[in-house]
């Protein structure tokens, strides 16, 4: 994939920019859309924001169409269903931010931010604690995983669970920690040169104001049209044209930057029809989901210290990932990934709720659940406009993410975190390819 990370000075001069032509403030208090920017943008999820603050500073106009109720996609800090604490419903840790623009925007705000790099400080396997021996042989066996499918990578794509067998409590931790828990997928369906092209994650921040506002302060200058879902594209002719229920938006250029999830849904409708390598692209890229369930605790800690990772895992693939007290909080807010993850989504918030709580008991003892005084679950794929947490390439079809990006007509250009490279998955690669896709359009139009 043809991905450069930009410079410092590229990063800061794009994506920096706190100024805006005069017709975008217009845009921020016009009662209708106006018709005729240069550029129109489906979506203010992170690379749409970033898109936009990039087209501003080279004084181009332009329109962002949102079908949401509100800005920031799958970036969305939740101030209300904990009073007093700032819960990340979607991305929340500023990841490789040594090469992250969202860092600098959190730094420049005065956010705090705590390192937190995942160690998984304690595993469980059913009621047994692995000993230091064996949470250290599950270290082991991540590089030699990692390492493995880096060598098959070289020469072909398939599923990461053709790597080799997963027999052991141990291998099943380690499954279980770099598919379902970070790669959102199983094994069986992760992709091995998905998975290989991936950058170190590393440096990792969490904001305790939540990064879901460090998003929102990136886009609160950028104005927003909301509640206004595209409804069908044609780029057939001179330009293109966007049609909603607010009217036709007639524009130079475009930049999409739905999730695979809605552009799999086929809500939006293309005039002439995508072509065939652009439709086999988005459905190769399936959303994949790592779903939250967080607990609002009585102030019982179970003798873990804050910010401790830990992993409850049990046979049948129905585990648990706790970051466990965040900033002082009296929270441990759960993780489920993959299958499972996708499971407790169709039987819905109690039963992932029930789920959490019984995987407490198991480990703390009968009446740890007593301690819980509030809790909630994340259902991103019940968002009509998401459809799931983030993208994973299909196993065989890592070149799809490349045919995604790859514009249309050269006029309809493509952006988000499906697109991002070995930033794929991340707010942080979101934002580098709206500006990526910004720049392209601003070269295109001279």
């Amino acid at each position: 994939m043809n991905f450069r990370n930009p410079s410092r000075r590229e990063i800061l001069a794009g994506l920096g920019a706190t100024a805006f032509t005069p017709f975008a403030s217009r845009l921020a208090v016009a009662q209708s859309i106006p018709t005729n920017p240069d550029v129109v943008i489906i979506g203010s999820g992170p690379a749409g924001l970033s898109a936009a603050r990039t087209l501003a500073a080279a004084g181009k106009t332009f329109v962002v169409l949102e079908a949401d109720d509100r800005k920031g996609g799958r970036a969305h800090t939740d101030t209300e269903t904990f009073p007093g604490i700032a819960f990340d419903r979607g991305c929340a840790w500023i990841h490789s931010a040594d090469r992250n623009p969202m860092l600098p925007v959190a730094k420049q705000h005065g956010f705090t931010l705590q390192l937190h790099d995942d160690a998984l400080d304690h595993i469980w396997y059913g009621r047994e604690k692995f000993t230091d021996k064996q949470t250290q042989r599950v270290k082991h066996l991540t590089e030699e995983i990692v390492n493995a499918n880096s060598k098959v990578a070289k020469k072909r794509d398939g599923a990461v669970s053709e790597i080799r067998p997963i027999r052991t409590k141990e291998e099943q931790a380690t499954a279980t920690a770099m598919g379902p828990m970070d790669m959102a997928v199983d094994f069986n369906d992760l992709s091995i040169q998905d998975y290989d092209d991936q950058a170190e994650l590393p440096p990792n921040y969490l904001v305790k104001e939540g990064f879901g506002a460090v998003v929102a302060k990136f886009g609160e200058s950028v104005p927003v049209f909301l509640k206004t879902p595209a409804k069908k594209i044609s780029y057939g002719g001179q330009g293109v044209q966007v049609e909603t229920d607010q009217g036709t938006v007639s524009a130079k250029a475009a930049i999409v930057t739905c999730s695979t999830g809605a552009l799999q849904s086929g809500y939006i409708k293309w005039d002439p029809l995508l072509p065939e390598w652009k439709e086999s692209a988005i459905h190769n890229i399936p959303m994949a989901l790592l779903a939250k369930i967080p607990l609002l605790l009585d102030g019982e800690r179970f003798g873990l210290k804050p910010f401790d990772d830990i992993l409850l895992e049990q046979p049948g693939k129905q585990d648990i990932y706790f970051i466990c007290h965040p900033f002082e909080f009296p929270m441990m807010i759960g993780f489920v990934g993959g299958d499972f993850a996708w499971n407790l989504t169709a039987q819905g918030r109690k039963a992932a709720v029930d789920f959490a709580s019984s995987a407490l008991n198991r480990v703390f003892g009968s009446s740890a659940s007593k301690h819980i005084v509030k809790a909630d679950f994340t259902q991103w794929p019940r968002n009509p406009w998401i459809r799931g947490a983030y993208s994973a390439a299909a196993p065989g079809h890592f070149s799809a993410r490349a045919m995604l990006k790859r514009p249309l007509a050269e006029k309809v250009f493509f952006a988000g975190e499906a697109m991002a490279g070995p930033f794929a998955q991340t707010c942080g690669g979101a934002v580098l390819t709206g500006a990526e896709a910004a720049n392209a359009v601003i070269k295109k139009l001279g």
